[in-house]
């Protein structure tokens, strides 16, 4: 058994349902990801270089799809080890080899675990450092509103910095007070979200006449896959405002019944979020993009002026020029007061984004930590928080790193966002194999539970894996670079994961692929 299972925890019980699907909802943030990841999926291209930005719903229903696979199997086996405390996934992985009655499946325990605490950590460690970026992105995006200048790349990396330890500060101090932030900000922003998004459908049903060019002709015309390729591409880029749901399976050891709410939790949390959340506001931002929308390209020494959804895909924050452009046409002129209004929404979503995810990386680095399959530094908890100090404070300065690559162009944020994206799919198809492994042998065992949905949820996340794969390496260079930051990144993390296994197992005598040592 893992060794974080085995020793006395100082951690207290305190979440309940809503505690724990308020942390996993805090990832899921429908305030920061329209506004941040609108333009990444706007100025998103096929190979041949053409738009796939109308694409851009259908791809998010194809990653939501995904999503829902991969979160019935995580509340399975959520349900089936309510023990997991910080481990998550990666106690799923070991259990599911270990809990079987034929002695030789158990080999494959400590290699499984490895692999999944890989993807883990390639997917949670630098999710907070695109967050971190997007912050500062956002800081900088203000900045222009207020001045007319524009920040330098260095100005953006010292925002980042101090972003990132800020939050750490408040995971620091403890999962309570992280749980009271994220809950506030999530009805804030689902309020102020709602608000914009009904204005924006009344902004073209109230009077279509307008514009003369609207980006989609019709309702239908946004809702409806225009092609396979673009909604592979869009799906690969739309995971990143879906992932979450699964975050709360790391608070085990805090939930006061995680049998029964962490799994509740899982659902709830993609539920709210992205079926409801997600799906109404980008057909409200997409349903009223038009020739009004403007903004400016910059090739070299030449400036040209795109309108539509090329402008969206030129801004660095497309949703605050919606919210000018609907203030100054719908709501008296208030344009610039409303886009400052929801921007301060957004930062606090962004916030509670990144918080989120950062107790999520920690706890799962502890886990591992305890196992020895990391570093001592991070198998810490602090004295007075009960919090793994070490850990956070690591994070901080690789978010920090990770930001300063996503802050110098849309591509290096694009290329961040691929890498998290990566182990994302790597993790969540580990985790409905593990399902199907679990369950296999057990006599609760369903056909469709435990079979048809891990199946499937295997699949589609393979696909996805080669899409990025594919997609990216075949595209134009912008998407060429990206692809280059994202493998880039992955590799680092796999080279330095294999090395200190090695190295770790040559002094443990610990074989990778064996039988368990007794704990």
């Amino acid at each position: 058994m893992s060794q974080n299972q085995s020793s006395p925890s100082p951690v207290t019980r305190t979440l309940g349902l809503t505690g724990v699907t308020v942390n996993a909802m805090a990832l899921i943030a429908p305030g920061a990801f329209l506004w941040i990841t609108y333009q990444l999926q706007a100025s998103a291209t096929a190979p041949d270089g053409g738009s796939v930005a109308s694409d851009m719903w259908a791809g998010i229903v194809c990653a939501l799809i995904l999503a829902f696979l991969t979160a019935l199997s995580y509340a399975e086996l959520a349900r089936l080890y309510p023990e997991a405390g910080f481990g998550s996934c990666y106690y799923f992985a070991e259990r599911a080899f270990l809990d079987r009655e034929r002695k030789e499946h158990h080999k494959w325990a400590r290699l499984a675990k490895i692999v999944t605490g890989w993807a883990a950590h390639l997917f949670y460690w630098v999710y907070p450092g695109v967050m971190v970026a997007m912050m500062a992105t956002l800081i900088g995006y203000m900045y222009t509103q207020f001045t007319g200048g524009t920040l330098s790349n260095a100005a953006l990396t010292i925002i980042a910095v101090v972003f990132a330890a800020v939050t750490g500060y408040i995971a620091y101090r403890g999962v309570s007070g992280s749980t009271l932030t994220a809950f506030m900000i999530n009805v804030i922003q689902l309020i102020t979200l709602i608000g914009f998004s009904a204005v924006a459908i009344a902004y073209r049903m109230l009077n279509p006449q307008q514009a003369t060019q609207w980006a989609f002709s019709n309702a239908w015309d946004v809702l409806r896959p225009h092609s396979l390729q673009g909604v592979l591409i869009q799906s690969t880029l739309a995971i990143l405002i879906l992932v979450g749901f699964e975050s709360c399976t790391a608070f085990a050891a805090e939930a006061k019944n995680p049998k029964r709410d962490i799994p509740r939790a899982v659902i709830i949390s993609l539920v709210i979020q992205g079926l409801f959340a997600y799906l109404f506001e980008y057909f409200a931002a997409s349903f009223m993009v038009n020739e009004k929308l403007v903004g400016t390209v910059t090739s070299g020494t030449t400036t040209s002026t795109v309108t539509g959804m090329a402008a969206a895909g030129a801004s660095s924050a497309p949703m605050g020029d919606m919210a000018i452009l609907l203030g100054n046409s719908v709501l008296g002129g208030i344009g610039f007061g409303l886009m400052i209004s929801i921007a301060v929404t957004v930062g606090l979503a962004i916030l509670g984004t990144t918080l989120s995810c950062l107790n999520t990386a920690v706890r799962v680095s502890y886990a591992m930590a305890q196992d020895e399959e990391m570093p001592e530094i991070l198998n810490a908890l602090h004295g007075r928080f009960a919090t793994p100090h070490r850990a956070v404070w690591v994070l901080v300065a690789v978010s920090a790193l990770i930001a300063a690559v996503g802050v110098r162009s849309v591509v290096g944020l694009t290329g961040i966002a691929l890498a998290s994206n990566l182990g994302t799919f790597v993790l969540y198809g580990l985790t409905c194999l593990w399902t199907i492994i679990a369950f296999s042998h057990r006599q609760e065992f369903s056909f469709v539970k435990h079979g048809v949905v891990p199946v499937l949820g295997l699949l589609a996340n393979l696909a996805m894996l080669a899409a990025i794969v594919y997609l990216y390496i075949i595209g134009n260079s912008d998407s060429q670079s990206e692809a280059y930051i994202c493998f880039a990144i992955a590799g680092a993390w796999a080279l330095v994961s294999l090395a200190y296994v090695i190295v770790k197992s040559r002094r443990t005598g610990r074989v990778l692929v064996g039988a368990p040592q007794a704990q």
